[in-house]
């Protein structure tokens, strides 16, 4: 029942179809075989096609502070769904805050506003006046700038946007599916997720944000996952029988990809009103068919950006370089690459390597917990670094 992405000879996406014919098209030379970062295989006609009309194809989106789920759908068949493990955290972590637990700090992370704040303080001489200190102007006033979103919900979002992109290519997508939440703040009691309508929510504002991005790709409809009248994403998806589990960190479909299926399905069915004689009966109209489909986890690789140093300084007050992807071999860190030791294979991403005398490469999963070092000899490149860790 799987299908395969199909794209035009000029690139444009075209109805996917049976693996079968795919087969017997690259055998005959008249497709060429591809993989897109969203890690699909697809295929590229070499001639023009007979015809290029597309039928109906939808996807799903369900965002989350940590996860979410992405689903491809038509009226027949599932093609295509995902576990996005959003870099919410790690943005939050690595832009820097101290971590306070009953008044005492117990985690304080060097982050960006930090190290800032210690270059200034190494570059500045206070014991001369103030006016013959080492300021510079400001280059642009930060604090008339409207709708800023924080980096790590905006970080979220645009993974979101890249994945959908990346699926635009080899899909023909005619609508996307958005979920929205209500999450924003009330001044008056200062809870948050307090429907209110009052106040400024960061998290409503990255989704409104993200539904602008998207509507460059195809028309986007929203929906609250709390609505009622069976319009609702949990009634949805109990009434197309898909099981959601709790463990939202089970990288499974059942975690957040059913979500958006149930999101996607919207478009071939809805609650209504059917009128009667007698009396009018609200049911389900229209029809959509689930099945199994490519299934992908999705992560963001977690090395550091260049950065200018480390913070503390080595001896002879050297600044050691800190981050960047470079190495000392043939490879980058993001690359993807399969190593091989003790007569076993591993599939992995460039995360590191040993000093130079070790001269060893280190090798992560999906999840960023290292496999193990291997010598550059045993690894092999498999394709370069798009920032994206797909399995």
């Amino acid at each position: 029942m799987i299908r395969v992405p199909v794209q035009n000879p000029d690139g444009s996406p075209a109805m996917p179809t049976k693996a079968s014919r795919v087969r017997r098209w690259v055998k005959q030379g008249k497709a060429t075989e591809h993989w897109n970062d969203a890690g699909l295989y697809y295929v590229r006609l070499v001639a023009e096609p007979s015809g290029r009309e597309t039928q109906k194809i939808t996807v799903g989106c369900d965002p989350g502070k940590k996860y979410a789920g992405i689903a491809v759908q038509s009226a027949k068949l599932t093609l295509y769904t995902a576990h996005l493990v959003l870099p919410f955290d790690r943005v939050k972590e690595r832009l820097g805050s101290a971590v306070i637990k009953q008044g005492k700090i117990i985690k304080n992370v060097r982050g960006r506003a930090l190290q800032r704040r210690a270059r200034r303080g190494r570059r500045i001489n206070r014991k001369v006046p103030f006016n013959q200190r080492a300021h510079r102007q400001k280059r642009f006033d930060n604090r008339t700038k409207k709708g800023k979103l924080s980096p790590s919900i905006r970080a979220s979002r645009e993974m979101e946007i890249r994945v959908i992109t990346e699926l635009s290519k080899v899909f023909p997508i005619s609508k996307i599916v958005y979920e929205l939440v209500k999450a924003d703040v009330d001044l008056t009691s200062g809870r948050k997720g307090a429907r209110s309508g009052k106040g400024f929510s960061p998290v409503m504002a990255g989704q409104y944000f993200c539904v602008e991005k998207l509507k460059s790709i195809a028309p986007v409809k929203t929906i609250y996952g709390w609505q009622k009248n069976g319009n609702g994403t949990s009634q949805i998806r109990k009434y197309l029988g898909l099981t959601k589990i709790q463990d939202k960190k089970a990288q499974t479909p059942e975690s957040h990809a059913v979500d958006g299926i149930a999101l996607a399905a919207t478009e071939f069915i809805r609650f209504g009103i059917i009128p009667r004689m007698n009396k009018d009966i609200y049911t389900w109209k229209g029809s959509v068919n689930i099945t199994q489909s490519v299934f992908r986890v999705i992560t963001r690789p977690a090395y550091f950006r260049r950065a200018l140093h480390f913070d503390n300084a080595e001896k002879g007050g050297i600044h050691k370089r800190k981050g960047g992807t470079i190495t000392p071999f043939y490879v980058r860190y993001g690359d993807k690459v399969i190593a091989e030791k003790a007569g076993k294979t591993y599939i992995g991403w460039v995360g590191g390597f040993a000093d130079a005398k070790a001269k060893n490469i280190s090798v992560y999963d999906v999840n960023w917990k290292r496999i193990g070092q291997f010598s550059p000899k045993k690894v092999k490149l498999i394709r370069r670094s798009n920032k994206l860790c797909v399995v």
